[in-house]
């Protein structure tokens, strides 16, 4: 593709939608915070202009709703002038994020492909066992999170385990489910075609089910990877915890700190574009490897 065609149909529709969204953010952040600089004004006896209005809700310390600005002075005070290690830094609170999330993210893989295998090769697997992991999801982790962190400290478990085992919980469901389709996919006539060479299960899930899931598996570990990353934060609330992005989220919370909450907020989500994107590569040279098309 030339560059002409790309700038057209690649660069401008995502540059333009973002100087969108940078505009109604301006606007939406001079709207919520000029309520308190009125106040002030009116506590001071005082009237405000309407250009000094628009400049003091863009410098407010503690704003309903920060500028965009704001946001970007403390990633780049908070990741570049702050050494990693460092308890003020986001990338070392992002690390211990990552670490539980990998971890949480790793176990729910091999779970979540061990139950699917499981559930394609047992009936009673498949009618028993696929209810419960689909009615599973359906309680909300918030609830879930808390008993989990005291039931496992109650058992002298804590630490990264119990936020990776809240990642578990999480990130297992769309690669159960994605497996199970996967496994599933190839058509009767192969499977027929199989039964011809006399192939065992065994050879019939290494051979043939196994490389016509592998777009499914990791259609669904992106997905995995990033609510993974959400439970790892969620993790990290009931904790009290000290590091993390969760726990950079909470202080914010207790100490009306937004600016220091969007910042943690915009740090988590270009940490699971990262995730993602690490495993969309990983998809491609998979793929590349089995002699897909590119």
């Amino acid at each position: 593709m030339s560059a002409a065609p790309r700038f057209r149909d690649k660069i401008l529709p995502v540059a333009t939608i973002l100087v969108v969204i940078v505009v109604l953010w301006y606007g939406a952040a001079a709207w919520l915070n000029a309520p308190f600089e009125r106040d002030t004004a009116a506590r001071a006896g005082t009237t405000i202009a309407l250009t000094d209005l628009l400049k003091n809700t863009m410098a407010q310390e503690r704003p309903v709703l920060p500028a965009p600005h704001q946001v970007f002075a403390e990633l780049w005070d908070t990741t570049v002038n702050k050494p990693i290690t460092s308890k003020r830094s986001l990338v070392y609170h992002a690390w211990v994020t990552l670490s539980a999330t990998l971890l949480g993210f790793a176990i729910g893989t091999l779970l979540g492909i061990l139950l699917a295998i499981g559930i394609v090769h047992n009936r009673a697997m498949d009618r028993s066992l696929m209810p419960w992991v689909i009615a599973s999801q359906t309680v909300p982790i918030l609830a879930v999170a808390p008993m989990i962190i005291v039931v496992l400290n109650a058992i002298g478990l804590s630490g990264l385990l119990p936020k990776a085992l809240i990642s578990t919980y999480l990130s297992f469901f769309p690669i159960v489910v994605g497996m199970v389709k996967g496994l599933r996919s190839p058509e009767q006539i192969q499977l027929d075609l199989m039964r011809t060479y006399d192939a065992s299960a065994a050879q019939v899930l290494t051979k043939l089910r196994w490389p016509a899931a592998m777009p499914y598996l990791f259609t669904s570990l992106k997905v995995a990877i990033a609510i993974s990353l959400v439970g790892a934060i969620v993790g990290e609330l009931p904790t009290g915890a000290v590091a993390g992005l969760g726990a950079r989220l909470l202080a914010g919370s207790y100490y009306g700190q937004t600016v220091q909450i969007w910042s943690a907020l915009f740090m988590a989500a270009g940490l699971a574009a990262v995730l993602v994107l690490v495993v969309g590569m990983l998809h491609a040279m998979v793929l590349k490897r089995m002699g897909a098309r590119p």
